[in-house]
């Protein structure tokens, strides 16, 4: 199994961190697809996965210079449409459990198949977090937090983070960053342990001693998430090119049937029409109609159930009506499961955001290949949603697809 480790760093704050730590029925959609999750999940845990990607979150996956966020988003297309269903993704972040999921309110991120916390202490599966039990006896093994805050206690330069960082495998502190080296380097002597710091300039130094010629090693030019995916391409680890930098979906050739694929390039799609940057053509809502069966469905998540060909007529009055605006739509979680010789059932979370709203559905979608060519695409002929738990849309109207 291929693997790619990103790690990216960054200067020009004042302090380092200092952490001590121990080394189906359509009727039943909601249901099927939780079932369909979990067992797609533990499947790519337990065989071999075509990809496994671990990145580091803040200023590696996400951007915080990148207030569009489209670096990620570009992203994020690339994952769903062509890794998600069987590779691996695995966030690692200092980040506790509480700022990491501060995090994802804040950013457009995907959910990971592993997130790994706290500088490495806490490990979870799944958009459930499950935590790994075995990881957790394993580090309390010979761990005694008491001696470790002793210690640190003796070093007045340490400032504790707050009640949130402090874990039960990990005690964080602040240090000022000419200090960090000396301090970290005393602590791991006396506590035999790992000390942790983030700064540019020693992974820039690692890089020059140990892989600056080393055709395992990029220092690629693109920023963040945009270089994880040049670090894709640069190794031939698969597809590099993001939906979302297509600029004529029509263009796209496929070799087989992808439903993932399909659905990223229907809420793209749908996407650029609601900013107003493809024309308001009568070609487009017919190539929309031609991937919809005539007689298939669409159930709203306030329970209104329609034609999908009445959905897309209603189209004509959302045309640009977020131009201007920081709209956007993704997909995460995109997981087809076949069930008959010529259909798919695909189940994902669709996002909206909207300025500082955002909003998401539980999506299935029933996807058909009878009488169809794979130049034609799939045809839909289901779609099903209902929202999320606490992120549902303060006025139903609005949300379309």
């Amino acid at each position: 199994m291929p693997s790619l480790t990103l790690r990216f760093s960054f200067s020009g704050f004042p302090c380092s961190r200092c952490c001590s730590t121990p080394t189906p029925k359509l009727s039943s959609f909601t249901s099927f697809q939780t079932e369909v999750n979990f067992r797609s999940i533990m499947d790519r845990l337990t065989s071999a996965a075509r990809l496994m990607i671990v990145s580091d979150l803040d200023h590696t996956m996400v951007d915080h210079h990148d207030p569009e966020n489209l670096s990620l988003l570009r992203f994020n297309a690339l994952w769903e449409a062509n890794y998600r269903e069987n590779s691996l993704l695995v966030f690692s972040t200092g980040r506790s459990p509480t700022l990491y999921k501060e995090l994802r309110k804040e950013k457009p991120m995907l959910t990971p198949d592993i997130t790994i916390m706290s500088v490495g202490t806490e490990i979870t599966y799944g958009n459930s977090m499950e935590p790994d039990d075995g990881w957790e006896a394993f580090l309390n093994d010979k761990w005694d937090r008491k001696i470790v805050t002793e210690e640190t206690s003796k070093f007045p330069e340490l400032t504790l983070q707050s009640e949130t960082e402090q874990r039960p495998h990990k005690v964080s502190f602040y240090v000022q960053k000419d200090k960090a080296q000396d301090i970290t380097g005393t602590l791991s002597k006396r506590l035999e342990e790992r000390g942790v710091a983030n700064a540019q300039e020693e992974l820039l130094q690692w890089r020059a001693a140990n892989a600056k010629d080393s055709p395992k090693v990029i220092h690629a030019t693109e920023r963040c998430a945009a270089g994880i995916i040049q670090a894709i391409g640069h190794f031939n680890l698969g597809p590099n090119t993001s939906p979302r930098d297509v600029t004529d979906m029509s263009d796209c050739k496929m070799e087989n049937f992808v439903p993932a694929y399909e659905v990223v390039k229907f809420y793209l799609f749908f996407e650029k029409w609601r900013r107003g940057e493809i024309e308001n053509s009568d070609l487009h809502l017919s190539n929309l109609k031609a991937v919809c069966r005539p007689s298939g469905t669409f159930v709203h998540p306030s329970g209104v159930e329609k034609y999908l060909e009445d959905c897309i007529n209603t189209l004509r009055t959302c045309h640009g009506d977020k131009q201007g605006k920081q709209f956007r739509i993704w997909v995460d979680l995109v997981l087809p499961t076949q069930v008959g010789s010529d259909s798919w059932l695909v189940s994902f979370k669709k996002w909206e955001l909207c300025g500082e709203e955002r909003q998401c559905c539980i999506t299935t979608v029933l996807l058909s290949s009878k009488n169809v060519t794979v130049a034609d695409g799939l045809t839909w002929t289901h779609v099903h949603q209902t929202w999320l738990q606490g992120a549902a849309a303060s006025d139903s109207a609005t949300w379309f697809f």
